[in-house]
Protein backbone atom coordinates (compact mmCIF):
# COMPACT_ATOMS: atom_id res chain seq x y z
CA UNK A 1 0.00 0.00 0.00
CA UNK A 2 1.57 3.13 -1.08
CA UNK A 3 2.19 6.08 1.59
CA UNK A 4 1.14 9.19 -0.16
CA UNK A 5 2.35 12.92 0.55
CA UNK A 6 0.59 15.99 -1.29
CA UNK A 7 3.15 18.53 -1.98
CA UNK A 8 2.23 22.16 -3.56
CA UNK A 9 4.45 24.14 -5.24
CA UNK A 10 5.69 27.92 -4.63
CA UNK A 11 5.87 30.83 -6.89
CA UNK A 12 7.32 31.08 -9.97
CA UNK A 13 4.84 27.92 -11.35
CA UNK A 14 2.09 30.20 -12.35
CA UNK A 15 1.45 30.58 -15.64
CA UNK A 16 -1.41 32.50 -17.27
CA UNK A 17 -4.55 29.55 -18.02
CA UNK A 18 -3.56 27.21 -15.07
CA UNK A 19 -6.85 25.87 -13.74
CA UNK A 20 -9.18 27.87 -16.48
CA UNK A 21 -9.77 24.09 -18.19
CA UNK A 22 -10.95 22.36 -14.93
CA UNK A 23 -12.88 25.94 -13.89
CA UNK A 24 -14.83 25.37 -17.15
CA UNK A 25 -15.71 22.28 -16.81
CA UNK A 26 -16.31 21.51 -13.26
CA UNK A 27 -18.51 24.46 -11.33
CA UNK A 28 -16.82 22.97 -8.08
CA UNK A 29 -13.50 24.09 -9.16
CA UNK A 30 -14.93 27.65 -11.00
CA UNK A 31 -16.43 28.37 -7.17
CA UNK A 32 -12.73 28.63 -5.82
CA UNK A 33 -11.80 31.08 -7.69
CA UNK A 34 -15.15 32.80 -7.43
CA UNK A 35 -14.26 32.98 -3.92
CA UNK A 36 -10.82 34.54 -4.25
CA UNK A 37 -12.84 36.85 -6.05
CA UNK A 38 -14.75 37.61 -3.30
CA UNK A 39 -12.25 37.75 -0.76
CA UNK A 40 -10.21 40.11 -2.61
CA UNK A 41 -12.66 41.77 -3.77
CA UNK A 42 -11.22 41.85 -7.50
CA UNK A 43 -10.43 39.93 -10.31
CA UNK A 44 -7.74 37.58 -9.55
CA UNK A 45 -9.85 34.99 -11.91
CA UNK A 46 -9.52 36.91 -15.15
CA UNK A 47 -5.48 37.23 -14.78
CA UNK A 48 -4.96 33.90 -13.69
CA UNK A 49 -6.74 32.80 -17.16
CA UNK A 50 -6.61 35.63 -18.89
CA UNK A 51 -3.06 37.47 -18.01
CA UNK A 52 -1.10 39.40 -18.64
CA UNK A 53 2.05 37.27 -17.51
CA UNK A 54 4.36 39.93 -15.94
CA UNK A 55 1.03 41.06 -14.13
CA UNK A 56 0.31 37.48 -12.66
CA UNK A 57 4.19 37.37 -11.76
CA UNK A 58 3.98 40.33 -9.60
CA UNK A 59 4.62 38.64 -5.76
CA UNK A 60 1.12 40.17 -4.63
CA UNK A 61 -0.50 38.28 -7.37
CA UNK A 62 1.52 34.89 -8.14
CA UNK A 63 1.11 33.75 -4.35
CA UNK A 64 -2.60 34.00 -3.87
CA UNK A 65 -3.13 32.65 -7.68
CA UNK A 66 -1.10 30.11 -6.77
CA UNK A 67 -2.96 28.83 -3.70
CA UNK A 68 -6.44 29.63 -5.42
CA UNK A 69 -5.50 27.20 -8.74
CA UNK A 70 -3.74 24.55 -6.03
CA UNK A 71 -6.62 24.42 -3.80
CA UNK A 72 -9.12 24.02 -6.91
CA UNK A 73 -7.14 21.20 -8.45
CA UNK A 74 -6.66 19.72 -5.01
CA UNK A 75 -10.48 19.63 -4.63
CA UNK A 76 -11.47 17.68 -8.27
CA UNK A 77 -8.31 15.43 -7.20
CA UNK A 78 -10.36 14.56 -3.85
CA UNK A 79 -13.14 13.18 -5.28
CA UNK A 80 -11.03 9.89 -6.28
CA UNK A 81 -10.90 9.23 -2.47
CA UNK A 82 -7.41 9.18 -2.31
CA UNK A 83 -5.88 10.52 0.62
CA UNK A 84 -2.06 11.99 1.85
CA UNK A 85 -0.63 10.69 4.92
CA UNK A 86 1.96 13.84 4.80
CA UNK A 87 1.12 17.72 3.05
CA UNK A 88 4.02 19.93 2.47
CA UNK A 89 4.79 23.34 -0.09
CA UNK A 90 7.70 24.87 -1.03
CA UNK A 91 7.45 28.68 0.36
CA UNK A 92 4.08 30.07 -0.50
CA UNK A 93 2.69 26.42 -1.07
CA UNK A 94 3.06 25.92 2.15
CA UNK A 95 0.03 27.99 2.93
CA UNK A 96 -1.72 25.83 0.47
CA UNK A 97 -0.61 22.72 2.36
CA UNK A 98 -2.23 24.11 5.36
CA UNK A 99 -5.54 24.63 3.60
CA UNK A 100 -5.32 21.50 3.06
CA UNK A 101 -4.77 20.00 5.86
CA UNK A 102 -7.38 22.37 7.13
CA UNK A 103 -5.16 24.17 9.55
CA UNK A 104 -6.94 27.56 7.72
CA UNK A 105 -10.24 28.02 5.46
CA UNK A 106 -9.48 28.07 1.50
CA UNK A 107 -10.52 32.19 1.83
CA UNK A 108 -8.24 32.90 4.79
CA UNK A 109 -5.38 31.03 2.65
CA UNK A 110 -6.07 33.50 -0.23
CA UNK A 111 -6.23 36.82 2.28
CA UNK A 112 -3.11 35.90 4.41
CA UNK A 113 -1.17 35.40 1.08
CA UNK A 114 -2.05 38.46 -0.67
CA UNK A 115 -1.14 39.95 2.46
CA UNK A 116 1.86 38.04 2.65
CA UNK A 117 2.73 39.22 -1.18
CA UNK A 118 2.22 43.14 0.06
CA UNK A 119 4.45 42.66 3.06
CA UNK A 120 7.22 41.32 1.09
CA UNK A 121 7.06 43.68 -2.15
CA UNK A 122 7.47 46.24 0.80
CA UNK A 123 9.85 45.17 2.92
CA UNK A 124 12.79 46.05 0.67
CA UNK A 125 12.37 48.51 -2.55
CA UNK A 126 12.71 47.33 -5.44
CA UNK A 127 15.91 46.59 -7.07
CA UNK A 128 17.51 46.75 -3.97
CA UNK A 129 17.30 42.60 -3.40
CA UNK A 130 17.74 39.39 -5.36
CA UNK A 131 18.70 35.67 -5.21
CA UNK A 132 20.40 33.46 -7.82
CA UNK A 133 20.53 29.73 -7.86
CA UNK A 134 24.09 27.95 -6.93
CA UNK A 135 24.83 24.70 -8.78
CA UNK A 136 27.09 21.90 -8.19
CA UNK A 137 28.13 23.78 -4.36
CA UNK A 138 27.54 21.38 -1.29
CA UNK A 139 25.40 23.62 1.58
CA UNK A 140 28.36 23.91 4.33
CA UNK A 141 30.54 25.48 1.61
CA UNK A 142 27.94 27.59 0.41
CA UNK A 143 26.94 28.49 4.17
CA UNK A 144 30.56 29.33 4.70
CA UNK A 145 30.72 31.68 2.01
CA UNK A 146 27.54 33.41 2.27
CA UNK A 147 28.49 34.03 6.08
CA UNK A 148 31.48 35.34 5.32
CA UNK A 149 30.26 37.99 2.91
CA UNK A 150 27.14 38.68 5.26
CA UNK A 151 29.62 39.48 8.14
CA UNK A 152 31.35 41.87 5.62
CA UNK A 153 28.51 43.84 5.81
CA UNK A 154 26.30 42.91 2.61
CA UNK A 155 23.85 40.91 3.59
CA UNK A 156 23.30 37.42 1.96
CA UNK A 157 22.13 33.82 3.26
CA UNK A 158 21.24 30.55 2.47
CA UNK A 159 17.32 31.15 1.01
CA UNK A 160 16.11 27.33 -0.90
CA UNK A 161 18.15 24.34 -0.12
CA UNK A 162 16.00 22.41 -3.10
CA UNK A 163 17.74 19.34 -3.52
CA UNK A 164 21.37 18.04 -3.67
CA UNK A 165 23.28 20.72 -5.63
CA UNK A 166 20.81 22.93 -6.18
CA UNK A 167 21.23 25.96 -3.44
CA UNK A 168 19.35 29.28 -4.01
CA UNK A 169 20.77 32.16 -1.96
CA UNK A 170 19.27 35.52 -0.81
CA UNK A 171 20.03 39.20 -0.10
CA UNK A 172 21.16 42.54 -0.73
CA UNK A 173 22.37 42.64 -4.61
CA UNK A 174 25.65 43.24 -3.86
CA UNK A 175 26.22 40.57 -1.23
CA UNK A 176 24.31 38.04 -3.75
CA UNK A 177 26.97 38.98 -6.40
CA UNK A 178 29.66 39.26 -4.29
CA UNK A 179 28.60 35.24 -2.29
CA UNK A 180 28.07 34.02 -6.30
CA UNK A 181 31.89 34.88 -6.96
CA UNK A 182 33.33 33.48 -4.17
CA UNK A 183 31.14 30.21 -4.56
CA UNK A 184 32.66 29.88 -7.86
CA UNK A 185 35.73 29.88 -6.38
CA UNK A 186 35.18 27.37 -4.23
CA UNK A 187 33.63 25.20 -6.91
CA UNK A 188 30.43 25.57 -7.67
CA UNK A 189 29.43 24.88 -11.33
CA UNK A 190 27.21 27.56 -12.10
CA UNK A 191 25.17 30.26 -10.51
CA UNK A 192 22.56 31.75 -12.16
CA UNK A 193 20.51 35.10 -11.26
CA UNK A 194 16.84 34.76 -10.60
CA UNK A 195 14.20 36.57 -11.92
CA UNK A 196 12.76 37.42 -8.28
CA UNK A 197 11.35 40.79 -6.96
CA UNK A 198 12.91 40.73 -3.80
CA UNK A 199 14.97 38.91 -1.29
CA UNK A 200 12.87 36.16 -0.19
CA UNK A 201 14.03 33.88 3.00
CA UNK A 202 16.52 36.28 3.85
CA UNK A 203 16.98 38.56 7.07
CA UNK A 204 16.29 41.70 5.03
CA UNK A 205 12.57 40.31 5.00
CA UNK A 206 12.14 40.43 8.80
CA UNK A 207 10.82 44.18 8.69
CA UNK A 208 7.64 42.24 7.21
CA UNK A 209 7.67 39.31 9.75
CA UNK A 210 5.66 41.97 12.49
CA UNK A 211 2.84 42.68 9.72
CA UNK A 212 2.45 39.40 8.73
CA UNK A 213 2.13 38.44 12.31
CA UNK A 214 -0.97 40.81 12.90
CA UNK A 215 -2.61 39.46 10.01
CA UNK A 216 -2.00 35.85 11.13
CA UNK A 217 -3.15 36.61 14.47
CA UNK A 218 -6.59 38.05 13.05
CA UNK A 219 -7.07 34.38 11.57
CA UNK A 220 -8.76 31.39 12.85
CA UNK A 221 -6.30 28.97 12.65
CA UNK A 222 -6.71 25.50 13.69
CA UNK A 223 -4.77 22.53 14.02
CA UNK A 224 -3.90 20.81 11.10
CA UNK A 225 -5.81 17.36 10.35
CA UNK A 226 -2.89 15.97 8.35
CA UNK A 227 0.71 16.67 9.41
CA UNK A 228 2.34 19.33 7.72
CA UNK A 229 6.16 18.86 7.35
CA UNK A 230 7.20 22.57 8.05
CA UNK A 231 9.89 24.66 5.96
CA UNK A 232 11.92 25.87 8.68
CA UNK A 233 12.66 22.83 10.59
CA UNK A 234 11.89 19.93 8.03
CA UNK A 235 9.56 18.43 10.67
CA UNK A 236 6.00 17.73 11.16
CA UNK A 237 3.74 20.23 12.39
CA UNK A 238 0.04 20.49 13.53
CA UNK A 239 -0.42 22.87 16.64
CA UNK A 240 -1.93 26.04 15.56
CA UNK A 241 0.25 27.85 17.80
CA UNK A 242 3.32 26.30 16.11
CA UNK A 243 2.08 26.90 12.80
CA UNK A 244 1.75 30.59 13.31
CA UNK A 245 5.47 30.61 14.37
CA UNK A 246 6.74 29.19 11.81
CA UNK A 247 5.15 30.88 9.32
CA UNK A 248 6.40 34.16 10.68
CA UNK A 249 9.94 32.37 10.66
CA UNK A 250 9.49 31.21 7.40
CA UNK A 251 9.36 35.22 5.74
CA UNK A 252 12.70 35.15 6.48
CA UNK A 253 14.55 31.69 7.05
CA UNK A 254 15.58 28.95 4.43
CA UNK A 255 13.23 26.71 2.62
CA UNK A 256 14.89 23.76 3.91
CA UNK A 257 13.16 21.28 0.80
CA UNK A 258 15.54 18.50 0.17
CA UNK A 259 15.52 17.81 4.14
CA UNK A 260 11.73 18.09 4.21
CA UNK A 261 11.81 15.51 0.98
CA UNK A 262 13.50 13.30 3.21
CA UNK A 263 11.49 13.23 6.38
CA UNK A 264 8.82 12.14 4.16
CA UNK A 265 10.59 9.11 2.88
CA UNK A 266 11.76 8.52 6.67
CA UNK A 267 7.91 8.73 7.65
CA UNK A 268 7.52 5.60 4.95
CA UNK A 269 6.18 8.23 1.75
CA UNK A 270 7.07 6.43 -1.38
CA UNK A 271 4.52 8.34 -3.15
CA UNK A 272 4.46 12.39 -3.82
CA UNK A 273 1.64 13.80 -6.02
CA UNK A 274 2.42 17.57 -7.04
CA UNK A 275 -0.75 19.42 -7.03
CA UNK A 276 -1.03 22.27 -9.09
CA UNK A 277 0.53 23.94 -12.09
CA UNK A 278 4.11 22.92 -13.19
CA UNK A 279 5.94 20.14 -12.14
CA UNK A 280 8.95 21.66 -10.18
CA UNK A 281 8.76 19.79 -7.19
CA UNK A 282 8.47 16.60 -9.07
CA UNK A 283 12.07 17.23 -10.70
CA UNK A 284 13.31 18.48 -7.39
CA UNK A 285 12.06 15.17 -5.16
CA UNK A 286 13.83 13.08 -7.87
CA UNK A 287 16.73 14.42 -7.48
CA UNK A 288 16.61 13.51 -4.11
CA UNK A 289 15.65 10.57 -4.40
CA UNK A 290 15.14 8.41 -7.49
CA UNK A 291 13.07 5.33 -5.88
CA UNK A 292 9.98 7.26 -4.75
CA UNK A 293 7.27 8.02 -7.40
CA UNK A 294 6.35 11.69 -8.20
CA UNK A 295 3.10 12.19 -9.76
CA UNK A 296 1.95 15.86 -11.23
CA UNK A 297 -1.58 17.03 -11.01
CA UNK A 298 -2.43 20.38 -13.01
CA UNK A 299 -5.69 19.68 -15.35
CA UNK A 300 -8.22 17.28 -16.17
CA UNK A 301 -5.77 14.68 -17.96
CA UNK A 302 -2.66 14.77 -15.40
CA UNK A 303 -5.92 14.31 -12.62
CA UNK A 304 -7.18 11.27 -14.55
CA UNK A 305 -3.85 9.75 -15.66
CA UNK A 306 -2.55 9.83 -11.80
CA UNK A 307 -5.92 8.07 -10.39
CA UNK A 308 -5.66 5.21 -12.71
CA UNK A 309 -1.89 4.82 -12.21
CA UNK A 310 -2.59 4.90 -8.40
CA UNK A 311 -5.79 2.21 -8.63
CA UNK A 312 -3.84 0.46 -10.80
CA UNK A 313 -1.30 0.00 -8.37
CA UNK A 314 -3.61 -1.19 -5.55
CA UNK A 315 -4.82 -4.33 -7.64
Amino acid sequence: MSKIAFVFPGQGSQVVGMGQELANKHPEVMNFFNKADETLKGKLSSLIFEGPQEELTKTVNAQPALLTTSIAVLSLFQKSGIKAEYVAGHSLGEYTALVAAGALSFEEGVYAVRKRGEFMEKAVPNGEGTMAAVLGLDREKLADVTKTVDESGFPVSLANLNCPGQIVISGSVKGVELAGEKAKEAGAKRVIPLEVSGPFHSSLMKPASSELRAVLDSLDMKNAEIPVVANVTADLMNDATEIKEKLIEQLYSPVLWEDSVEKMIELGVDTFIEIGPGKVLSGLIKKVNRTVKTYSVSDEESCLAVIDALKEEKL
